[in-house]
C-alpha cells in the first residue's frame, strides 16, 4: 500500500476516534496535504539530499560518465523554474543539482545593494537564500501534485477507472523537485567559530553540501579577480573541521564538504605558516614564498626572516604587509592544498582556474590522485571565462600542431564574428559542447556548475524586451518575445496565478469550507484564456 493510501487509512481511523467533532475532516484531503508537504524541516531536506549526493559520488567513482550538473541561483523562483524545466524536458531530476553562488548573493541579495564578491554582504543572506530556494522547490511539488489531484478527481467523476489508476500511480511514485544544493560559504566569514555558526544555519536551512575556500576571510576576492590572498593550511583545515562539526552536531553524518583552493591565481599570503620541523605542512607552505638569501648584516629594522637548512631567507613583503609566493608555483600549491584538504575531512575539491582547459585540470588531478586515488572535483564552468575565445585559441593551437594551415586566422582576434562558420570555430564549439563530458572522463570532475547563469540570462532577456517595448514594437515586443513563446513552449508561468499557488489555495478553501468556499478559479478568471 502506498504512503498516500496509508495516510488515508490512518486519518480515517483518527477521525473515527475523535467522533462527530471531526465530521468536516476528509481523510483523503489530509493525505493530499501530507503528500504536498513531504519535507517538514530543513534538516530533513539536508539528510535526504546528502544521501543523494553520496549515492551520486559512489556512482561516479564506478563510472565517470555519470557526472552531475547544476546552475547557479539568486532567488527561489529561479531555482524552482530550473527544476520544473528539468522535469518537463528530461523527465527526472537525477544528477541535476542547484548551486548557490556567494557572488550572486553579494551582487543581488545584500541590503547594501550590489556588492563585489568580497564577503561584505550579510552572511545570513546565504542561509536565508537556501531556505528560500527550498521553499520554492517545495511549492513546485505542491503545485504539480495539486494538478494531479485535480486530474484524479476529474477521472473519477468521468468514471474512467483506468485513467484514475494511472494518475494515482503518478502520485504514488512522484519524484520531488527537492535536489542537493551546493552552497557557497565563501572563506567562512570570520574565524572557525564564525564558520561553524554560519554552517549550522545553512544546514538547518537544508544545505547538504558546503563549499569553503582557502582565502583570507577579510581579504576575500572573487575567484576570477586579482589580489587573492591564501591562508596557511592549518587555518583552512580548522574551518573544514568546523563545518564537519556543524554537520555532525545536527545529525547529518554524511554531509558533504567541498574544499576550494584559489592558489592557482593567488600570489599572496598574509601569514607565514607555523613550522616545527623541516618538511612539515607549515614548512611546505613557506617553501613557496619568494625569498632572498641574506646575512645578518643585510637585515633592516622590522625584517622577517626564515631559517631554512642553515640559510637566512627574507620573504619579500609588500607595502600592504602581504608576502608573495614565487611565480610559477600555483599548480604545485593547488596540489598540496587539495591533498591536505582531502586528508583532513573534505570530500570534494574545487580548483579555481583562469581558463577552462581539460589538460591543465587533468595535470593537477593526476598528481592529487597519486596520493588520493578517488579525488573528485566540483568545477566552475564560469561566465568569467571567454569561452568562445579560449576554445578557439585552443583549437588554433591544435590545428597548428596537426600541421594545418592556420594563416587565415588571427589568433588574437578569434572572437570575431567573421570566424563563426569556419572549420576552426565549429571544431572549437564541439570542444565546448563536450567539455563537461571530457572533463569528467579525463580530469576527475564529478560536478559541473555555472555560477552566474541567471544573472546573465536575466540581463539578456530584459534587454531584448526593453529595446522593443520602449521603441516601435510596443506591446508586440512582450507578446511576440515572451507570452507567445511561453504558450508555444509550454512554460508553466504563462499561468502565473496558478504558479503563485492560487489553485492550491482554492482546493484548500474547499477542504475547509466545502461548497461555501469562495474560489478564485471560476469562469471569470482570465487565466482560463490560456487553456
Amino acid at each position: 500500500m502506498s504512503a498516500y493510501q496509508n495516510d488515508i487509512k490512518a486519518v480515517a481511523a483518527l477521525k473515527e476516534t475523535n467522533g462527530n467533532s471531526w465530521s468536516a475532516i476528509n481523510p483523503e484531503s489530509v493525505a493530499r496535504m501530507r503528500t504536498q508537504n513531504r519535507f517538514k524541516t530543513g534538516l530533513e531536506i539536508a539528510q535526504y539530499t546528502a544521501d543523494i549526493m553520496r549515492k551520486d559520488m559512489a556512482e561516479y567513482d564506478a563510472d565517470s560518465s555519470v557526472y552531475t550538473q547544476s546552475l547557479g541561483c539568486w532567488h527561489g523562483f529561479i531555482g524552482q523554474q530550473k527544476m520544473i524545466s528539468i522535469k518537463k524536458h528530461l523527465k527526472t531530476t537525477d544528477k541535476r543539482y542547484l548551486y548557490l553562488s556567494g557572488w550572486m548573493v553579494a551582487a543581488l541579495r545584500s541590503e547594501f545593494g550590489p556588492l563585489p564578491d568580497q564577503s561584505m554582504h550579510e552572511k545570513t543572506a546565504v542561509s536565508d537564500l537556501i531556505e528560500e530556494l527550498y521553499t520554492f522547490l517545495r511549492q513546485a511539488d505542491s503545485r504539480e501534485l495539486d494538478l494531479l489531484f485535480t486530474a484524479l478527481d476529474a477521472a473519477r467523476a468521468a468514471g474512467d477507472s483506468a485513467k484514475a489508476a494511472d494518475i494515482q500511480n503518478q502520485i504514488d511514485t512522484y519524484e520531488t523537485h527537492i535536489v542537493p544544493i551546493i552552497a557557497d560559504i565563501d572563506a567562512g566569514f570570520g574565524n572557525p567559530e564564525a564558520t561553524y555558526l554560519l554552517a549550522k544555519r545553512m544546514i538547518e536551512a537544508g544545505a547538504c553540501c558546503i563549499q569553503i575556500e582557502n582565502q583570507v576571510s577579510d581579504e576575500k576576492q572573487c575567484g576570477h579577480q586579482d589580489g587573492k590572498v591564501t591562508v596557511p593550511h592549518a587555518d583552512f583545515l580548522a574551518k573544514i573541521a568546523a563545518v564537519r562539526y556543524a554537520f555532525l552536531e545536527l545529525g547529518i553524518d554524511n554531509g558533504v564538504i567541498v574544499a576550494r583552493t584559489d592558489s592557482l591565481g593567488a600570489g599572496l599570503t598574509k601569514q607565514i605558516a607555523v613550522t616545527n620541523e623541516p618538511g612539515d605542512l607549515g614548512d611546505q607552505y613557506n617553501a613557496f614564498l619568494d625569498c632572498d638569501e641574506v646575512s645578518t648584516a643585510d637585515l633592516k629594522n622590522g625584517d622577517v626572516v626564515l631559517n631554512r637548512e642553515g640559510k637566512l631567507l627574507r620573504p619579500k613583503r609588500l607595502p600592504s604587509n602581504l608576502f608573495q609566493f614565487r611565480k610559477g608555483t600555483g599548480e604545485a600549491r593547488c596540489v598540496l592544498d587539495s591533498i591536505t584538504s582531502l586528508q583532513n575531512g573534505a570530500d570534494l575539491l574545487w580548483i579555481e582556474t583562469e581558463k577552462p582547459h581539460v589538460g591543465q585540470i587533468a595535470e593537477m588531478v593526476n598528481e592529487i590522485r597519486k596520493v588520493i586515488p578517488n579525488a573528485k572535483l566540483v568545477y566552475n564552468n564560469s561566465p568569467s571565462f571567454n569561452w568562445t575565445l579560449n576554445f578557439r585559441q585552443q583549437m588554433f593551437d591544435i590545428m597548428a600542431g596537426e600541421g594545418k594551415d592556420v594563416s587565415a586566422y588571427d589568433r588574437a582576434k578569434l572572437m570575431s564574428v567573421d570566424y563563426d562558420e569556419t572549420e576552426l570555430a565549429l571544431r572549437a564549439d564541439e570542444m565546448i559542447r563536450t567539455f563537461q563530458r571530457d572533463g569528467s572522463a579525463q580530469a576527475g570532475i564529478f560536478h559541473h556548475l555555472i555560477t552566474l547563469p541567471t544573472y546573465h540570462t536575466a540581463a539578456l532577456s530584459t534587454d531584448n524586451l526593453a529595446k522593443g517595448y520602449f521603441a516601435e514594437e510596443g506591446m508586440l515586443a512582450y507578446v511576440k518575445g515572451v507570452q507567445r513563446q511561453e504558450l508555444r513552449q509550454g512554460i508553466a508561468c504563462v499561468k502565473h496565478q496558478n504558479m503563485a499557488g492560487s489553485d492550491i489555495g482554492d482546493n484548500h478553501k474547499e477542504y475547509f469550507a466545502g461548497e461555501a468556499a469562495l474560489k478564485a478559479s471560476g469562469k471569470d478568471n482570465t487565466m482560463n484564456q490560456f487553456g
